[in-house]
């Protein structure tokens, strides 16, 4: 019984599937159908076409063509046609269009559509012009928006003329979608304006327009009118998305408006809109680009939903502000979490890694890039070379280099960049020339590049060279190859050539500048360098920090206190008075003007002290003998976890000099070898110093003798003057001998000799000696002085009689003389050298420049009292006047009061408030000054007040004992003043009171 079942169910089946086949072969067989089903059929191939997700459109054509839909349904054809498109099966799809017997405005919208939509651009017009030209129809708003967006690929600016009038001949010159793209491509072709006329005719204006108009306006730079527009689109109640938010962050990014952005950012918390990943990740870039790292980092750390660009984006903004420790341990976190850093991600972590010199770190990233096949990224091979360079494998980056298939540009700079860093002269310009030989055109960064090291070489010739390249090749001159020109020249002293590359440059930022600035400062053309910034403040230019530490060293090395005072206050004003290079300056600027406290009070005001910092405040006490503070300040520098450098040390070494401690400065030479310091030569002369002032001369050398470096002749030197200060000749010959034999043109060494014989009387050494110096042709550098009064710098040298000022100096300079002569002084003259007898009786000997630019203000000061400022000078140690005490004189003058500390060749001087010559003085102090004295101050006073002229007169009849004379006569100045003119409280039995002078 089962197995008759079996069998019946068994045939059963057999002919369902017999049945069922004959269906579906009478289904699949070509017929023709009813119109009713034929609809049907093409509707329901329409739904699969127009699906998110079309399942087989070939096999759909196919049917398509079976039904023989594509002879009558241009409906069904024509969204084959948009299916086609959406695939990016361009081919099929032109091959579709060229067997359609039938086309509509819809058919030729598509292709056009379709062509533009990927980038065939030059098709799409082609087929439009073939549009124009076959079909008796007018083309529609959706076929001239895209004929629009292609001539916007194209560039064509007349092709696009040539749209705009067919758009204002067919009426559509208020469609918003035309329009839209109108504006899109002015706006991409620098027509600003013309984009902003066709914005301000559109009635309705969606948020693409919105959009399309600020970010042309960002792009041109006018991110101003950006910041305007989105206000109005505000105003117009049109809900901005995230496309126009990007558009107006990144016109905030462009101005460096911080403001705006956060206002942009509240803007979107308060309305309550959506913000996505990317909105995000572009407030992070927002605030990282203007350096508000907090900021982005908190933002990045609240999101929930992160994505690579996000972890891209926080890494290079740390790298980008110098967080590059943070860049690190973000992207070590990123991989860690199961993301996978792209190209970028590499680039900017290996950027931080060459910034730390971590090779190791830059290694494992390396093996990262290759684990995950990103490697051969140019981007990412240019960082690895750029690393292995910073990091001082120049062996791996020329590997790297030379595993590129295709070496670009960029690439080229980054191996002479290395190169250059490390002054490999010869590596740089071989590889410079092989990328010539390449036929690649170098690029700026390349020259700026080749200037850098020809910069630190001091090589001009091939700076020359550089710039003659520059010129050949066409390349403009921006504000990197101009501040390298600018920094080069001036380095190989050609500051006027600097100058001119300076004026060349159209388009100045404030590194070109500073560049100038830096460059007169380096070659001590102080005053040009002040007067150039005030061509910066007409500018309107912002000083950077860069800036203020190059004016602020110009007025420091010319002892500008009014200058750096100016500066400083400047420097408060902008808030740059943290920044450890600008505070570093100031102490110099205040130290070299004799402003101890000052000095020390910008010290102490700055937050952030660096080494270089510190060993400026070391240096200040050091220079004026205060060895105890400078010691001080070297504890207190130990005491807040500062290691010290070579440069600290010299301060160190030098205060100890100054002061003669012996045994504690000796110590401290011993302690250098703790710090990882090498003594060098800057030290041992400081230690010769020292052994010299405590009268070991032959310790001194034996010293300098068991020196482990290169003796140089400052050493020998610094023996010579402890020997011309003990009067030993037999060592400071053989002192000086050796000093000449290291430097023959060592002016100094002969000079020193040269007294040590004279204080001896050894007058047929000192006339030999000259006489080699003669014939080795060393010149003697003769004494300099200067001093600002009134605005105007006033420059003397020694014995100098060409200021226009030389004979009224030499008077008042003459009375002084007599004066202290009162006091018992007798010149020195035992080390003068090789003068006449009538030479040494002479006082012209003593007209050192110091006391000529102080006389010089003295006149100034005679009727309008003011502090007195006392000059700087450049008199080396062996001039000739150093037996002469200057400051007898001007303690004379101004009740003592006057400070003088010398310090490395160089004479600095401090303020006296008090320092002034004014009636006050002559009347309170009771200082009798000799007739010739007065007679000066009558003549320099005779445009001051009647009262003051006529109280100096009364004064010159007292010192004459001859009350009878009413007249004097002063050179060729004849003053005469009647005695009925003069007061009655001034007669010579009154008591004398001041007059006003204001």
């Amino acid at each position: 019984m089962s197995l008759y079942k079996l069998k019946f169910l068994n045939k059963i089946n057999v002919i369902q599937t017999l049945h069922f086949s004959t269906l579906l072969h009478q289904f699949l067989e070509p017929r023709i159908p009813p119109i009713i089903e034929q609809r049907k059929i093409g509707r329901e191939l329409a739904n699969l076409l127009q699906s998110p997700h079309i399942p087989c459109c070939k096999k759909i054509h196919s049917k398509i063509v079976v039904f023989g839909f594509h002879k009558h349904d241009i409906f069904l054809v024509n969204t084959l046609l948009h299916a086609y498109s959406k695939l990016n099966l361009v081919n099929h799809a032109n091959k579709l269009f060229d067997t359609m017997s039938h086309k509509n405005l819809v058919t030729w919208s598509s292709m056009v559509s379709m062509y533009t939509h990927h980038s065939h651009c030059l098709e799409a017009l082609m087929l439009f012009v073939q549009f124009m030209r076959s079909c008796n129809e007018k083309p529609n708003e959706y076929i001239l928006a895209s004929v629009v967006r292609a001539c916007t690929q194209f560039g064509g600016l007349n092709p696009a003329l040539q749209i705009h009038g067919l758009v204002v001949k067919g009426g559509y010159v208020q469609d918003v979608y035309v329009c839209t793209s109108l504006i899109d491509f002015y706006t991409k072709h620098a027509c600003i304006d013309d984009a902003r006329l066709l914005f301000d005719g559109l009635q309705v204006k969606t948020s693409f327009t919105w959009t399309t108009i600020i970010a042309g306006y960002s792009k041109q730079g006018r991110s101003q009118v950006s910041l305007k527009l989105f206000d109005q689109m505000k105003e117009g109640h049109v809900c901005p998305d995230k496309y126009v938010l990007s558009s107006v962050l990144s016109a905030c990014l462009m101005l460096k408006f911080l403001e705006g952005g956060k206002q942009i950012h509240c803007y979107v918390l308060r309305s309550g809109i959506v913000m996505d990943v990317s909105m995000v990740n572009g407030f992070i870039d927002f605030y990282f680009k203007c350096h508000k790292v907090q900021l982005g980092r908190k933002l990045f750390d609240r999101m929930v939903d992160k994505n690579v660009v996000s972890w891209t984006t926080v890494i290079a903004g740390c790298m980008q502000n110098s967080f590059h420790r943070d860049a690190l341990d973000l992207f070590v976190e990123m991989a860690r979490m199961g993301w996978n850093p792209d190209a970028f991600g590499c680039t900017s972590v290996l950027n931080s890694c060459g910034s730390l010199v971590a090779l190791e770190k830059g290694r494992q990233v390396h093996a990262y890039a290759i684990k995950v096949n990103i490697d051969n990224d140019d981007f990412v091979k240019n960082g690895l070379i750029d690393m292995y360079a910073k990091c001082d494998s120049l062996t791996d980056a020329r590997k790297v280099f030379n595993l590129m298939a295709a070496i670009d540009l960029v690439s080229y700079n980054a191996m002479i960049e290395g190169y250059s860093r490390q002054d490999k002269l010869c590596e740089a310009l071989d590889l410079f020339r092989e990328m010539r030989l390449s036929l690649s055109s170098p690029t700026l960064l390349i020259f700026v590049s080749l200037l850098g090291v020809s910069a630190s070489l001091y090589h001009l010739e091939l700076s020359n060279q550089i710039h003659g390249l520059i010129i050949k090749y066409g390349v403009s001159l921006d504000e990197f190859a101009g501040s390298a020109l600018i920094d080069v020249y001036s380095k190989c002293s050609r500051v006027g050539d600097a100058r001119l590359v300076f004026e060349e440059i159209q388009d100045k930022d404030i590194v070109v500048w500073t560049a100038m600035f830096s460059g007169y400062t380096q070659q001590s053309e102080n005053e040009e360098s002040l007067k150039l910034y005030k061509c910066l403040q007409m500018s309107r230019l912002k000083p950077n920090e860069f800036t203020f530490a190059a004016v602020i060293t110009a007025a420091s090395n010319i002892a500008s206190l009014r200058h750096g005072q100016q500066f400083h206050n400047q420097v408060i004003k902008m808030g740059f008075d943290d920044d450890p290079f600008v505070a570093n300056t100031l102490v110099d600027m205040y130290a070299k003007s004799g402003s101890i406290e000052e000095a020390h009070k910008a010290f102490i005001s700055t937050n952030w002290k660096d080494t270089a910092c510190w060993n400026s405040m070391i240096a200040t006490y050091a220079q004026h003998g205060e060895a105890e503070k400078a010691l001080q300040v070297f504890e207190d520098m130990i005491m807040e976890g500062l290691k010290p450098n070579y440069v600290t040390f010299v301060g160190v070494l030098s205060a100890c000099s100054h002061t003669g401690l012996l045994d504690l400065g000796f110590d401290h030479f011993d302690s250098m070898s703790q710090f990882g310091i090498e003594p060098g030569i800057e030290h041992y002369v400081c230690m010769v110093s020292l052994l010299g002032r405590a009268g070991k001369l032959y310790e001194a050398k034996e010293f300098i003798e068991k020196m482990p470096i290169k003796q140089a002749a400052v050493v020998w030197r610094s023996l010579l003057s402890a020997c011309r200060v003990s009067g030993n000749v037999e060592l400071g010959t053989y002192a000086a001998e050796m000093a000449i034999s290291c430097n023959p043109a060592d002016s100094g060494s002969y000079v020193l000799l040269s007294n040590i014989f004279a204080s001896k009387g050894m007058w047929v050494n000192v006339r030999r000696l000259r006489e080699k110096m003669d014939i080795s042709g060393v010149v003697k550098e003769p004494g300099c002085s200067w001093i600002e009064v009134n605005n105007e710098i006033h420059k003397f040298i020694a014995k100098d009689t060409a200021h226009r000022d030389s004979a009224p100096i030499s008077l008042v300079l003459d009375n002084l003389l007599l004066q202290i002569k009162g006091f018992g002084y007798m010149a020195n003259t035992d080390n003068k050298q090789c003068y006449t007898s009538s030479q040494l009786k002479s006082p012209e000997i003593l007209t050192t420049p110091q006391l000529l630019s102080t006389v010089r203000q003295l006149r100034d000061s005679a009727s309008h009292p003011l502090p007195l400022l006392l000059p700087k000078e450049n008199v080396n140690q062996d001039d000739d006047d150093k037996g002469f005490p200057k400051d007898r004189i001007l303690g004379y003058i101004h009740d003592k009061r006057n400070g003088v500390v010398t310090s490395n060749n160089t004479d600095y001087f401090s303020v006296n408030p008090r320092a002034s010559i004014s009636v006050s003085q002559i009347v309170q102090e009771k200082l009798d000054f000799p007739k010739v004295t007065l007679k000066m101050l009558i003549l320099e006073s005779s445009y001051g007040s009647q009262d003051y002229i006529h109280f100096l007169f009364h004064r010159y009849l007292k010192a004459s004992a001859n009350e009878n004379c009413n007249e004097m006569k002063l050179g060729s100045e004849q003053i005469s003043l009647r005695l009925e003119n003069v007061p009655s409280e001034l007669n010579c039995n009154a008591k004398v009171t001041e007059p006003d002078t204001t």
